[in-house]
């Protein structure tokens, strides 16, 4: 199964690490907007399946959606950009979840050759590494933000370059989109869970994974322009297909891990879009991935009463 979280860095005199986003799940459709009606709801909402690395250009591409991202009272995301964007403590929380024991470095975790090889994958793809002094707060992060921000960097080079820092991700952009309507934005988690999903493997596990994106360089640069190709063409099918795609080795999720990353949140999700939707019209923009399936959103809502429709 492939997937992707993205953390947004600001490296100053600390490591400040703020975000994430999981796109995950299985899908039969070529669809990335939706409406929901039915079950006596007042007026539609819609669920919007996003890619954070996407161009933020290509929302005037999906027919129906700024009308549809109009028509809504609020807007929900996987989590509040606001509060992880405005709340000292949310940051503090992050930084603190994402750090390694003090004392404790990636420098020292990993064996000579393993150091080896990261440092030369950073210094391809940051133009630096972590035996630069300068780099000291990120060689005291976990060894899953490392994996992550070489994720996001490989993805980011393959599709076009780097953004700024002043530039709105994709996910992002929904909740910015509202809150300059001065409409209501929130998150269906918690900042809590996300760290449990960023974080909560065994260190073990996160060096073996971390270890994964190292090694199999080549293989993350294809699938990085094949997987951002199929949601520019918003092909669900391909992108099944891509996340499908077993290397048959420990760098393929496990069925637990599945489990937590796409199924269980699919249905929490599914637990808590009717009273939102019943309160307000609501614009849901999550991972594009969680929308189909049999597991998937669409579904869940479906066998809840709900009529899901592509907007065309």
């Amino acid at each position: 199964m492939f997937y992707y979280i993205v953390i947004f860095i600001t490296m100053k005199k600390k490591l400040l690490c703020l975000l994430a986003i999981v796109c995950f799940a299985t899908t039969t459709s070529a669809q990335l907007l939706y409406r929901v009606t039915g079950n006596d709801l007042r007026k539609p909402s819609y669920i919007m399946g996003t890619y954070h690395l996407a161009n933020v250009q290509f929302v005037d591409s999906v027919v129906g959606l700024r009308k549809a991202l109009n028509s809504c009272e609020q807007v929900y995301g996987e989590i509040s950009y606001k509060d992880v964007l405005t709340n000292a403590s949310v940051t503090d929380k992050m930084l603190q979840a994402s750090s390694l024991p003090e004392g404790e470095t990636i420098s020292k975790l990993l064996t000579a050759e393993q150091f080896s090889r990261l440092n030369k994958l950073m210094s391809e793809l940051l133009g630096t590494d972590l035996t630069n002094p300068q780099m000291s707060s990120l060689n005291q992060m976990k060894p899953a933000v490392i994996n992550t921000m070489l994720q996001a960097f490989i993805n980011m080079k393959e599709n076009g370059g780097v953004p700024n820092e002043k530039q709105v991700q994709f996910d992002a952009y929904f909740q910015s989109y509202a809150m300059s309507k001065h409409k209501k934005v929130d998150g269906l988690e918690t900042i809590d869970q996300q760290i449990k999903i960023l974080y909560g493997d065994p260190i073990e596990r996160q060096i073996e994974k971390l270890m994964c994106t190292v090694d199999n360089i080549d293989y993350n640069k294809e699938v990085a322009r094949r997987i951002i190709a199929a949601f520019y063409k918003q092909d669900l099918d391909e992108l099944n297909r891509i996340s499908n795609e077993k290397q048959h080795n420990a760098c393929d999720i496990t069925p637990a891990e599945e489990e937590e990353l796409i199924f269980s949140r699919n249905a929490n999700w599914s637990k808590l879009l009717p009273a939102i939707m019943q309160q307000k019209s609501t614009f849901f923009a999550v991972g594009c991935l969680h929308l189909p399936g049999e597991k998937g959103l669409l579904n869940l809502l479906k066998q809840a009463g709900y009529t899901i429709s592509p907007v065309k």
